[in-house]
């Protein structure tokens, strides 16, 4: 990305760059946001490749399914890559069409994909097969070597749980339950809830013993009022979150196909509650 930017002005490159971090900073908490950010860096630089994918995954994570895989095809126009054609695919299975993804799943392009893309590849496949309503097909698709194998690896948990829903689905539960359990097993990150469908399977309730709440209904009591969390101005913590844009590097630099951006932004802030006096002590 850092090279791709190097095509552009310095002061250009900086605000474009700027603009990228704060995608990557908030596309798995805050996408709604993180989606305004990628709008202003596709404004100010819609001809840079690093951009429309940094943009095409901010619409995916929003659902804006059509809009991800504009930026995708254009992304891969640019690069020639193929790295993008699992997301691409799942793109359709997003925009309702399966048997696109499908179609999708057997072209040359797959052929060109590393081991982790090819996984995906099947994973878009096999949920595009349970899109129609083909449960067994689904779990055929997703039988293979890096299914049986016992190696973990980045993708193992989220195969191994993809296959046990599809299994479910099927109407083959005892098999789906004894998969989600290797899930589980496999999920060190926590990427997928496989410990959740695995306790709800056996009947099983998790109860936080620390709860508060908890305790005090316990007790038949009234659940105790929390404090009200502060609310951390954005100066405070040195992260303004400035939409860095310049009107006439926008005009320059501006794409006619781009999209608008919404660049609404809640500025509620929440206030603390003040604590006892000490002299209660």
């Amino acid at each position: 990305m850092r090279q791709d930017l190097k095509s552009l002005p310095k002061t250009l490159a900086d605000d474009v760059a700027r603009n990228l971090v704060m995608v990557a900073r908030l596309l798995d908490t805050e996408p709604e946001e993180a989606y305004n950010y990628s709008r202003v860096a596709l404004r100010l630089a819609s001809r840079v490749a690093s951009v429309r994918e940094a943009a095409g995954f901010a619409s995916y994570m929003t659902q804006r399914y059509a809009e991800a895989l504009t930026e995708f095809r254009a992304a891969r126009r640019m690069t020639g890559r193929a790295d993008l054609w699992p997301v691409m695919a799942d793109c359709e299975r997003g925009l309702g069409r399966p048997e696109r993804a499908l179609a999708m799943a057997g072209e040359p392009e797959v052929k060109q994909l590393d081991k982790a893309g090819q996984v995906e590849m099947r994973l878009v496949a096999a949920g595009a097969r349970s899109d129609l309503e083909q449960f067994d097909a689904a779990v055929v698709t997703l039988q293979s070597p890096e299914l049986a194998s016992n190696t973990l690896q980045p993708w193992t948990a989220r195969l191994r749980y993809a296959y046990a829903e599809a299994l479910i689905a099927a109407g083959r539960a005892d098999e789906g339950r004894d998969w989600f359990a290797k899930a589980a097993e496999a999920d060190t990150d926590g990427v997928t809830n496989a410990s959740e469908r695995l306790a709800e399977i056996d009947g099983l309730e998790f109860v936080d013993t620390l709860d508060p709440e908890l305790a005090d209904e316990e007790q038949g009591g009234e659940p105790a009022e929390q404090p009200r969390a502060k609310a951390i101005a954005p100066d405070e913590v040195g992260d303004d979150r400035v939409i860095y844009e310049s009107d006439e590097d926008v005009e320059e630099y501006y794409d006619e196909d781009d999209l608008e951006i919404d660049e609404d932004e809640d500025d509620d802030r929440a206030r603390p509650a003040r604590a006892e006096d000490d002299d209660r002590r």
